[in-house]
């Protein structure tokens, strides 16, 4: 069974630190740029080969330096921080690119977990690679990994979706383009909007099986697990959570097999409160694998009861 650290007493910790500080420190092998991912909340999760990459390299380009230097601080690491992100990015490339073709060995960290994820450095990743320059991954942690795991969905195909748009109807028109994709699907969501996020995704996807995932690897981490139609329910009855967000929706069809009156009809008013009653039995006959003519009669049903 893994080790849960967070319930380990001091002397214990001090234990493993011990052996931890016994193991001989990999140098960093060559020069080139080096992803390293980083702990997504839980300082233990990081890697003893990111930190003999972080402690060996000349420089550490960081997302945030100010979060960064936590971390650094927290494992004795004293390389010099340079901030890199989407804003200087273009200004700063073309010199370390020349540092990186002069031999230097730099090191790219996001805030948190594995860069490139939701974050910035991709461009910094291909100019690299297409001058040549050795590219090396140090992974770790990841979010949308981590959130896969505990989910209780399909995880032999999935698809990362990243972020949604904020305002509803870019929203909307998102999750359309993915909704016929099959595979479970993952999104990061702000936990101001999870809850309008998970409505709209009641909409296009139908009451799909699902799970938000909160503050993974933290101490106050929960998972919930249900249909979209329940979650919905759940998180618009709250006040909106706090900490970062994972959502994991299963793939078209997923539930059908166990779609019952009930839920069948709470699928069709949601879709029916953003669509027109047509669109809203073709969204929710694509999302259940039902006929749509069986998805039409019953909205018309429902049309009716409304007052």
């Amino acid at each position: 069974m893994p080790t849960d650290f967070a319930t380990l007493p001091a002397d214990r910790l001090r234990a493993i630190d011990k052996v931890s500080a016994g193991v001989e420190r990999q140098p960093v092998p060559a020069a080139g740029l080096y992803i390293v991912s980083t702990p997504i909340g839980n300082l233990r999760d990081m890697s003893l080969r990111a930190i003999d990459t972080l402690q060996g390299v000349d420089g550490i380009l960081a997302e945030d330096t100010r979060v960064t230097s936590v971390l650094l601080r927290h494992f004795g690491i004293r390389t010099p921080l340079v901030a890199y992100h989407d804003h200087n990015g273009a200004r700063l490339r073309p010199n370390l690119l020349a540092r990186l073709q002069a031999g230097a060995k730099l090191a790219l960290v996001s805030d948190a977990g594995t860069p490139l994820i939701s974050d910035p450095g991709y461009k910094l990743v291909s100019e690299a690679r297409a001058a040549g320059i050795n590219v090396v991954a140090v992974p770790g942690a990841s979010a949308v990994l981590a959130a896969l795991a505990v989910a209780g969905l399909p995880t032999d195909r999935f698809c990362f979706c990243g972020f949604l748009p904020n305002k509803p109807g870019p929203r909307r028109a998102e999750l359309a383009t993915v909704a016929k994709v099959p595979a479970t699907l993952v999104f990061y969501e702000s936990p101001r909007r999870v809850a309008e996020a998970l409505a709209d995704m009641l909409a296009i996807f139908g009451p799909r099986p699902a799970s938000v995932a909160r503050e993974l690897t933290k101490h106050y981490e929960t998972v919930r697990a249900g249909t979209l139609a329940e979650l919905a329910a759940q998180f618009g009855e709250e006040e909106a959570p706090r900490g970062e967000i994972v959502i994991v929706v299963g793939p078209p069809g997923a539930e059908a097999t166990a779609l019952d009156a009930s839920k069948l009809d709470e699928a069709i008013k949601a879709a029916m409160t953003a669509h027109s009653m047509k669109d809203a039995a073709e969204i929710v006959s694509a999302a259940t694998g039902l006929p749509r003519r069986q998805i039409y009669a019953r909205a018309l049903e429902l049309g009716r009861d409304t007052p």
